[in-house]
């Protein structure tokens, strides 16, 4: 999963980084509620892991700006304020869950998943064109045939799809499938675009995935 985590204390951000890393996640890490606004309506993420008190804003204010942008991903509010007001106050603004500070990362996880499954319950099935994608069977479809897709490959095409009619970079692409930390100078995604091409493609007619040059790529709806 693509994980936002919005934090000011360095040393929870770098227990629950350590902890999600560890469980194959990326994880992505702002201590600052402007950019946290900026980053939870790029539709980039699978879920927000967002604390309420930041040294420029209030956690409140992001949640409500990511909600505003009608953003769907699942936000779990992570905050030392246990009452029952802020539990809430919180899910009545948006928020998907609550987690009170200390906690077990065990529990984090758990409620991770459980959202992360809620959050994806309405997108199993993906279409842009006459392809479609099944996220849970992971079968890949062009019009009545399956297409096989290593993981990789689907991934990529997931996440095109996902933001069907959206131009994404290659490094937007490269930080959503292969991680933030992957080598900025790779011709990975080029490398895999292809790949997606030569299965999808047909004779004759135009790629289902568009190049926009000097911009990246993207999947029509």
């Amino acid at each position: 999963m693509r994980i936002l985590l919005v934090e000011d204390e360095e040393r929870v951000a770098s227990f629950i980084i350590k902890g999600l890393r560890a469980e194959g996640n990326t994880v992505a890490w702002t201590s600052s509620a402007v950019e946290a606004q900026a980053l939870g309506t790029t539709q980039e993420f699978d879920m927000v892991l967002l604390d309420l008190m930041l040294p420029d804003g209030d956690g409140r204010g992001v949640l409500k700006h990511i909600r505003a942008a009608d953003v769907g991903v699942p936000i779990i509010v992570v905050s030392a304020l246990g009452e029952i007001d802020d539990k809430v106050s919180l899910l009545d603004f948006g928020a998907d869950d609550y987690l009170v500070k200390p906690f077990a990362f065990a529990e984090l996880s758990a409620r991770i998943r459980a959202n992360a499954r809620h959050g994806q319950q309405s997108a199993r099935i993906l279409a842009a064109g006459d392809i479609s994608l099944d996220t849970k069977s992971r079968i890949a479809r062009r019009g009545e045939s399956a297409v096989d897709l290593p993981s990789r490959e689907f991934a990529l095409l997931e996440y095109l799809m996902r933001h069907a009619d959206q131009v994404l970079s290659r490094q937007q692409l490269l930080d959503a499938v292969w991680g933030f930390d992957f080598d900025t100078g790779s011709n990975v995604v080029d490398v895999y675009i292809g790949y997606l091409r030569r299965k999808l493609d047909r004779p004759g007619e135009p790629s289902c995935i568009e190049t926009v040059r000097g911009a990246g790529y993207r999947v029509r709806a």
